[in-house]
């Protein structure tokens, strides 16, 4: 039977890919095919990170073009992120094709933490990541990424993102100084954030991280509102005590139409820095519990480990600092499945869709 590109794309519809869990879907306009008698080589384009590649995806590629019965030739896997659809009557920002909300229903339950070596992970998995710093009241990235600087004044309209570990940075942190406090109301705060996300000059990001505030206040609701979004992740702790606000995170979301990405958990076990004993002293299951109930994406737990805040302290997060540990790598896991999530939802259509603009009669 003769071998053609219509063959090679009913092969790969049977390729379930085993991060989104969902077929490939791929044109074989997109795949590059190259057929040399029953020999087949092609390179298959993925809407997330595959920096280290997958090898698992690829042989079940092998397997699908054997079954049709080619042979495999080069098979390679290539990075294509595309941009998602956010809520209605917004549209992605220019030069960001995704941003992903972190959030949590109160403080304390390391929120920041996560954002900073989640971004951190995507980054060293090939992504072009960014970083916002949402908290005006308690800013942490520029501690946590160890820089200082300023932002670059570009032409008296628009702020150079800062960088730290090869990702893109702003925050009301690099603006004012460390011990300052911002005695603003609600809508200074709102505008002062609008203008950190709009008059930031970022550089062809894949993903912009978004450090929300804490909480479901006026602050996050209206973030939530206004920032295109194509989903959230919620981070809480096993407590039961963090997973009642958390739920209340989750619903807020929900409420306004933005999906629910996942469910970390965070200082799922307690690790003993001196004989590596492993304890739940927040309780057990509370996160996954979570994901089940609202039939969200459970995307993994972290540690409770000291090497963790005592890295992000010093402005090496853990991803950069012990990129070969057992924290590091539950990192990486969080960031591949987020990424999958990601890669599943609904393409951004909204230039196809003008703009309705209100005028006085």
């Amino acid at each position: 039977m003769t071998v053609n590109p219509d063959r090679v794309a009913v092969a790969l519809e049977k390729v379930l890919d085993p991060n989104t869990r969902k077929a490939l879907a791929v044109k074989p306009e997109d795949c590059a095919i190259r057929i040399d008698g029953q020999r087949v080589s092609l390179t298959v384009p993925l809407g997330y990170p595959v920096h280290n590649g997958d090898p698992e995806l690829l042989k079940r590629i092998e397997t699908a073009l054997r079954d049709e019965g080619m042979e495999p030739g080069d098979i390679r896997l290539a990075t294509k992120i595309a941009s998602h659809a956010v809520q209605t009557g917004l549209r992605p920002l220019p030069n960001v094709r995704n941003i992903i909300a972190v959030a949590s229903g109160k403080g304390g339950v390391g929120k920041s933490t996560t954002s900073v070596n989640v971004a951190l992970a995507l980054s060293r998995q090939g992504a072009r990541v960014g970083l916002l710093d949402a908290d005006i009241y308690g800013p942490s990235v520029p501690i946590m990424l160890g820089v200082s600087e300023r932002p670059a004044n570009i032409d008296n309209k628009m702020m150079g993102p800062v960088t730290g570990h090869g990702i893109q940075a702003n925050s009301i942190g690099f603006l004012i100084d460390e011990d300052a406090p911002a005695i603003w109301r609600g809508p200074m705060v709102v505008q002062a954030l609008t203008q950190l996300l709009e008059q930031t000059k970022w550089d062809e990001l894949d993903y912009l991280i978004i450090d929300m505030p804490p909480g479901t206040g006026d602050i996050a609701l209206t973030m939530s509102q206004k920032v295109p979004l194509v989903g959230a992740i919620i981070v809480t702790t096993p407590q039961d005590l963090a997973l009642a606000d958390a739920k209340r995170g989750l619903r807020m979301f929900q409420k306004v139409n933005v999906p629910v990405l996942g469910i970390v958990e965070n200082m799922s076990v307690h690790v003993c820095s001196n004989c590596g004993h492993s304890e739940p002293i927040f309780g057990e299951h509370g996160g996954r519990d979570m994901a089940s109930q609202y039939h969200v994406p459970w995307l993994g737990a972290l540690p409770l480990k000291m090497s963790i805040r005592s890295q992000t302290d010093s402005g090496t997060p853990t991803v950069v600092a012990d990129p070969d540990g057992e924290p590091a790598k539950a990192y990486h896991a969080i960031a591949r499945a987020l990424a999958a999530q990601v890669a599943t939802l609904p393409l951004d259509r909204s230039a196809f869709t003008p703009m309705v603009v209100a005028r006085k009669v």
